[in-house]
């Protein structure tokens, strides 16, 4: 279990980043679901002790993490949203060194974990190249392998899925969910897909607050009887945004769709659909009135 109790951080240019978090994540896969800037990356970076807090706590199994970091980077796995690595060093020999700096001593099972999970990341055939060569999807693999040595108890990665495409994605999606039941895993994306496909608790987070936490599955049904659509070629949308809560709007063609969050029928035309994770998201992002948050989303298709 891990238990963040008050935690909030200030930057020097005044920017409050994280506000007052509290949570408690047990084993599985958690998600953290937030627009750029809503400061997954500061929470992320605080959690893995790279930064402190201005106040709160943060327990881990038994450690105080703010209190005894050391205890907690020996059961961590983390991959941040950029890193770098070394010129000149293969990946192999990169992956090795990395597991020698997490503890793993034993030549012959230190080896059998690298090469493992350099196949399970699809780059056992690259293993003697440079990572410096590497593209950016490939580079992303690599720091889902780093991630993953010294079998940590903990977890966690910050937009992961950046750079990879749908086939990396999918051999992505079912390695993490492999390694998560036993453990916590901290998933943290602006994917709402990512969230949707792995989690089965989250939270989405903007400016630093937690707007809304459970599982995918509960916050959906939370707006059931609630989501409405209308398609047409003649929206007005900046007039439906005075009278109702406009989630979002989408282009195809020469026709836009608006979904609307209501109790009750918006007006003649819109339909009653399914509430998605899409849904939840925008609508927590308007009902939080921050004034970064995106009343409307429009999408080409």
């Amino acid at each position: 279990m891990l238990t963040i109790k008050n935690l909030s951080k200030s930057y020097d240019n005044g920017v409050q980043a994280l506000n007052n978090i509290n949570l408690s994540i047990d084993k599985g896969m958690f998600g953290l679901l937030g627009p750029n800037g809503a400061g997954k990356s500061s929470f992320m970076r605080t959690l893995a002790t790279l930064q402190l807090p201005d106040s709160g706590s943060i327990t881990f199994e038994g450690i105080d993490v703010l209190a005894q970091p050391d205890e907690l980077r020996k059961q961590l796995g983390y991959l941040p949203q950029d890193f770098g690595v070394y010129p000149r060093v293969s990946a192999y020999e990169l992956l090795d060194y990395l597991a020698i700096m997490k503890g793993l001593t034993n030549t012959k099972e230190r080896k059998e974990q690298v090469l493992a999970l350099l196949q399970e990341t699809n780059l056992y055939e690259h293993r003697k190249n440079n990572v410096a060569t590497f593209s950016g999807g490939m580079r992303r693999r690599f720091g889902i392998a780093q991630a993953l040595l010294a079998d940590p108890k903990l977890i966690m990665v910050d937009e992961p899925t950046a750079g990879l495409d749908p086939e990396e994605r999918i051999r992505f999606y079912n390695l993490l969910s492999d390694v998560s039941e036993k453990i916590v895993l901290i998933l943290s994306t602006h994917i709402i897909e990512d969230i949707q496909e792995l989690c089965t608790d989250m939270a989405i987070i903007n400016q630093g607050q937690v707007l809304k936490r459970g599982s995918p599955q509960s916050l959906m049904h939370e707006m059931k009887n609630q989501v409405w659509f209308k398609q047409s070629k003649n929206l007005n949308v900046n007039e439906l945004q005075q009278h109702y809560n406009v989630l979002s709007t989408k282009s195809t063609g020469a026709n836009k769709t608006v979904y609307v969050q209501s109790t009750t029928q918006p007006e003649s035309g819109f339909e009653l659909i399914e509430p998605t994770l899409e849904d939840v998201y925008f609508n927590a992002l308007k009902m939080s009135k921050f004034p970064s948050a995106t009343l409307v989303n429009e999408e080409s298709e």
